[in-house]
């Protein structure tokens, strides 16, 4: 799939205001410096859609991209953040969740995971929450190049074990990439736009 065109419509959060239009969405989620908004940016091939920032926890609001006009790309709030109150972390998880609750047009969460780093906790907890809600999600493996191809084939196997030791009885599908050189750019593209035609025979 091609962008063609890729706008900022809107940020809130509060659930009831997201955009009204019954279009495909796609929602981006991960821990506070993941690299979700150069990940945004490499996606779309636009240097500043997303808001990059060296401070994690940038991202506060439920951000809606319109790309080709056809669907939606959701920039959300990261869980974990390192510098905001305890209250404002049960705001932000509160809309996160209501997000996840209540978006009918929510088709696929995609959930950011460093692949530098071992299973975390957190993610872990939060695809088991997706798994058990039955919201349907693919794992983003980012940072990629920041790995030799060896140790970078180890980790992401070794990661998919720790799910299958788990609580799943099946991996989710999950894609290597990397903003810097655009690994998997193309990959993960093709796959919203095979679920965009899905989506789109269904409702026509």
């Amino acid at each position: 799939m091609k962008i063609t065109s890729a706008e900022f419509v809107m940020s809130n959060s509060n659930v009831a205001q997201c955009p009204k239009e019954p279009l495909p969405e796609y929602a981006f989620i991960g821990r506070s410096n993941v690299g979700k908004s150069s990940l945004i940016n490499m996606l779309t091939e636009r240097k500043h859609l997303a808001k990059t920032s060296g401070r994690p926890g940038k991202t506060q609001l439920i951000n809606h991209f319109k790309i080709n006009k056809n669907w939606f790309l959701v920039d959300l709030p990261g869980y974990g953040y390192a510098r905001v109150s305890k209250k404002d972390k049960k705001t932000f998880q509160k809309y996160i969740t209501e997000y996840f609750q209540k978006r009918e047009q929510l088709v696929s969460a995609f959930v950011l995971v460093d692949i530098r780093h071992d299973p975390q906790p957190i993610d872990l907890e939060f695809m088991e929450w997706l798994g058990t809600h039955q919201i349907p999600f693919a794992i983003v493996f980012t940072k990629a190049d920041k790995l030799k191809p060896a140790i970078l084939d180890s980790q992401v196997q070794a990661y998919l074990k720790t799910l299958l030791d788990g609580a799943w009885e099946e991996a989710p599908p999950h894609f290597i990439t990397s903003s810097t050189n655009r690994a998997g750019r193309e990959a993960l593209l093709d796959y919203i736009g095979v679920i965009n035609q899905e989506f789109h025979k269904a409702t026509s």
